[in-house]
């Protein structure tokens, strides 16, 4: 049988295998649900950009967006800071909007920082580091968006028209309104 056309698997570049690993419905749905604060490394000024785009929508659904943007002093309303290690409060989840060959050098800075998560976005691939950071106990989500992923599970995406492969009469709640 061919594959369906609205497969959301066909987003991704991983293997079955990886996908486990680095997309895992449940460790995102966790992060999703219990995650406050958010820094997003390479957040751009630039309204059209995704990076803007996936932290204003993040900040409309409640969570708490810190841009990590060295050419920067302010997006979204928030201080940005040049790295994670200059954020002076807790960060939940460092969401990587960088080339792959940066990823090593963000995760050094999740394990000295001691956030919990790294998200990188879609199409933003680096294995060996995602692996070092799972062996360091951090959760990783490896190409996937955040904001989608939000949508998906909130049933947003769904009301759009969009197969999330989620299966629910319920819209679901995330957050505390």
């Amino acid at each position: 049988m061919a594959a369906i056309a609205c497969d959301i698997r066909l987003n991704t570049r991983l293997t079955p295998e990886q996908r486990e690993l680095f997309q895992n419905g449940t460790e995102i749905q966790r992060l999703i649900r219990e995650a406050k604060t958010i820094a997003i490394v390479g957040l751009s000024t630039e309204k059209t950009k995704a990076s803007n785009m996936v932290g204003s929508y993040l900040q409309d659904e409640g969570y708490r967006v810190i841009p990590v943007n060295p050419r920067a002093a302010e997006i979204l309303g928030e201080k940005s800071y040049p790295d994670l290690k200059s954020i002076p409060e807790k960060v939940d989840v460092a969401i990587v909007f960088r080339a792959p060959s940066d990823v090593s050098r963000i995760l050094d800075e999740v394990l000295e920082v001691g956030i919990k998560a790294m998200w990188t976005q879609l199409r933003i691939i680096d294995l060996p580091s995602a692996q070092r950071g799972r062996d360091a106990g951090v959760t990783v989500v490896m190409d996937k968006c955040m904001k989608m992923e939000h949508g998906r599970y909130s049933g947003a995406l769904h009301m759009a028209g969009m197969n999330t492969e989620v299966v629910t009469a319920q819209r679901r709640k995330f957050r505390a309104a």
